[in-house]
């Protein structure tokens, strides 16, 4: 069975996973902005990086934080402006099957 990235991560450079998770909890710990509109900023620039798995994941957070379906799918329709019509094609799909697929 293979490791996921996370696991091998964690195996082969635990002291670095442990800084890079601490710099992470930091960040989320920051006042600036509220959990909900920081775990949709994570949706939109994991969708600019292409980065699908960290997107469902990101969408499950925000859901479990307050999130509605209309605020990702919105978050979504703003990349728009950015990546063009992959957005809707790709990734609009994607977080709304996320999104609805994992019951609260």
């Amino acid at each position: 069975m293979t490791k996921s990235t996370l696991d091998t991560f964690i195996s082969e450079a635990p002291e670095v996973q442990k800084a890079y998770a601490n710099f992470i909890q930091t960040l989320i710990s920051d006042d600036g902005l509220d959990i909900k509109t920081k775990q949709l900023i994570y949706i939109g620039m994991k969708m600019i990086v292409d980065d699908e798995k960290a997107i469902v994941m990101h969408v499950q957070m925000a859901k479990n934080v307050g999130a509605t379906r209309e605020e990702i799918k919105t978050t979504i329709l703003l990349g728009l402006t950015i990546i063009g019509l992959k957005a809707v094609s790709k990734y609009l799909p994607l977080v709304l099957d996320a999104y609805d697929s994992n019951p609260e």
